[in-house]
């Protein structure tokens, strides 16, 4: 993930509530944080469905409520796209493992 725009330009758009690459980058780590500690009384196989199903959940919500989608099946698509592709990188990732951890 590259953020080709200029350090004023990501300046702004942090002003604007928008997410550059660092921030997108340290809420992610957030939500993995949050599994680690889960996974203690969890287990992965139970809790990544777990993460799946309110990330299903939250997209759905943004999707109706904030930015009035009208193909949902576009929109699906569209986000099935995204996961398959961030899925295969962080699959083919080797030091996966140590990076969540």
């Amino acid at each position: 993930m590259e953020d080709k725009r200029s350090r004023n330009e990501r300046r702004l758009a942090r002003k604007e509530g928008k997410l550059d690459t660092l921030a997108f980058l340290k809420i992610a780590d957030k939500f993995i944080d949050v599994a680690n500690r889960e996974n203690k009384k969890v287990q992965a196989t139970d809790l990544h469905m777990a993460f799946l199903f309110a990330a299903a959940r939250y997209n759905a919500y943004v999707a109706n409520a904030i930015t009035k989608v009208d193909d949902h099946e576009e929109f699906v698509n569209h986000m099935v796209k995204q996961y398959t592709e961030m899925l295969r990188q962080h699959l083919a990732d080797g030091d996966i493992a140590r990076k969540v951890k």
